[in-house]
């Protein structure tokens, strides 16, 4: 079913088409045509304009005001056609025009599509087909350090809202022609630009395919893609996974180091964060610093947080299962300043932790939702003002204060990981507080099991992690020398070989 509008068939997806449409060799009817479909479109401008020498040429530059390059308008298409001496239409395209990009076309969705991406319209009388000048020129965010992905050496750049800047921080990084650009369209309104980045040779071309189909699949499905989550939601193993099975990063240098290593990035118009697959679990734990800095530095960093996500998700059950069901654990001096640091608190053990958790997440939020400087000094005021008053007013205990301090703290380390470790958090708590440590070790199989099975893209996430071979583990755990860093991961590696086998 569709309804005709102004002879602009407009399909119940939203799909625009201009089937009822076609160019003539007469420039009036043409222009008319354009102005019948951008009516009420006061930013599309329509400029009209004649060979000095020969007044019989007439031309119409058709081009969207804010998206191109008045410059490029100026002194490439109107000043040489009018100046030039032109014997026949014909010869504007090969002898006149002069562009990084100029092509023909009597299509009118190619038209259409082309002039709202920032391109120029430049219409002859007499000619059936339209010439299509690259002259975009809208404004784009300077290239600047992301704040999420700070380092303290190597390149300051990070990606734009630009995809064509982007594409371009990649190929500067990996100057190759077996870099490979695959572009493809979604959204049957925003017709928002993506595009595919994988090195040929290095890339398993299964994944390359299951990619593929899983974008087919959701290209025509909705209105518009305005971010990077809309696909990423839809393309990732394990949807309803509190565990990201797809990566993302804001720069060039790690997008790079992705693709050498036989991934593929998928770049978004409109969002500066870029997406990688396959992802495994240990990249939640990797920094772009761990490769500018000492290898000792980077694998003690390394450490500190694996061992901060076991910290933040485990600290708070074992306190709470220590102190409820196994007091005969804890030494007893320990025991002695746990009971009288508690004594006349109103709250049970477990109701005691959940507050205070609650109140440290929402003052996470909060610090990250207001202003820098507004936010961290709330995080911080708000956090010494409300704990110091609970303890004093006896209605949460000390210790318990600092446990959570600790818990909130080491999750910290793990940002990529903030959203399950709060899962995690909540899950060990509950096992923990209905059968103790026994509850605790049995969420840790659980959780160990669930891992292992997670995939991504057909690569098991925790591919690595317990290789037998040392050349297996020389970045998972720690981050080796360089010198031995010569070969790609085992999990990519494997998957390669049995593609090319294929």
């Amino acid at each position: 079913m569709f309804k005709k509008r102004n002879q602009v068939i407009v399909e119940d997806t939203g799909k625009v088409s201009y089937a009822e449409f076609s160019l003539s060799k007469d420039l009036t009817k043409n222009i008319e045509m354009m102005r019948q479909i951008f009516k009420n479109d006061d930013t599309v401008i329509f400029r009209q304009f004649k060979n000095q020498s020969n007044p019989s040429i007439q031309c119409y530059a058709v081009f969207i005001d804010g998206m191109t390059d008045t410059y490029i308008i100026n002194e490439h298409i109107v000043k040489p056609i009018t100046e030039s001496e032109i014997m026949s239409p014909n010869d504007i395209e090969p002898k006149i025009i002069w562009g990084n990009e100029v092509t023909k076309s009597s299509k009118i969705d190619e038209l259409v599509k082309a002039l709202l991406y920032g391109d120029t319209l430049i219409f002859i009388d007499k000619i059936d087909e339209v010439i299509i000048m690259n002259s975009k020129g809208f404004e784009v965010r300077s290239i600047t350090e992301p704040d999420d992905e700070r380092v303290l050496r190597g390149p300051r750049e990070g990606f734009t809202e630009s995809i064509m800047v982007n594409l371009s921080l990649i190929r500067r990084k990996i100057q190759t022609s077996d870099l490979k650009f695959s572009y493809q369209t979604f959204g049957t309104r925003t017709n928002t630009k993506a595009c595919i980045c994988y090195l040929d040779s290095l890339v398993d071309k299964r994944i390359l395919k299951d990619l593929e189909n899983r974008l087919q699949q959701i290209e025509q499905s909705r209105d518009g893609y305005l971010n990077d989550h809309y696909i990423e939601e839809l393309i990732r193993d394990s949807p309803y996974s509190i565990f990201k099975t797809t990566g993302s990063t804001e720069k060039p240098d790690v997008v790079a180091a992705k693709l050498l290593e036989g991934r593929i990035a998928l770049v978004m118009d409109g969002t500066p964060i870029v997406l990688t697959v396959p992802y495994l679990f240990i990249e939640n734990f990797q920094s772009a610093d761990d490769y500018y800095t000492s290898f000792y530095y980077a694998s003690v960093g390394r450490l500190m947080r694996l061992a901060s996500f076991i910290f933040t998700v485990s600290i708070s059950a074992i306190y709470v299962s220590l102190v409820a069901f196994h007091k005969e654990m804890i030494p007893t001096p320990f025991l002695l300043s746990i009971a009288s640091a508690t004594r006349g608190v109103p709250f049970p053990d477990i109701v005691e932790i959940f507050i205070l958790t609650g109140m440290f997440e929402v003052l996470r939020e909060a610090g990250v939702r207001m202003p820098n400087k507004v936010g961290q000094a709330l995080s911080i005021v708000g956090a010494l003002v409300i704990g110091q008053s609970a303890v004093e007013a006896k209605i949460i205990s000390a210790p318990m204060v600092i446990v959570v301090a600790i818990s909130g703290i080491t999750g910290l380390m793990v940002p990529r990981l903030a959203g399950a470790v709060i899962v995690l958090r909540l899950i060990a708590l509950m096992s923990a507080a209905f059968l103790g440590l026994f509850g605790y070790f049995f969420f840790l199989i659980g959780l160990t099991i669930y891992l292992v099975q997670l995939q991504s893209f057909g690569v098991s996430q925790t591919s690595g992690f317990l290789s037998s071979h040392l050349q297996g583990l020389k970045d998972i755990y720690i981050r080796a020398p360089q010198k031995f860093l010569n070969t790609r991961p085992t999990a990519i590696a494997v998957d390669q070989e049995r593609s090319e086998e294929a």
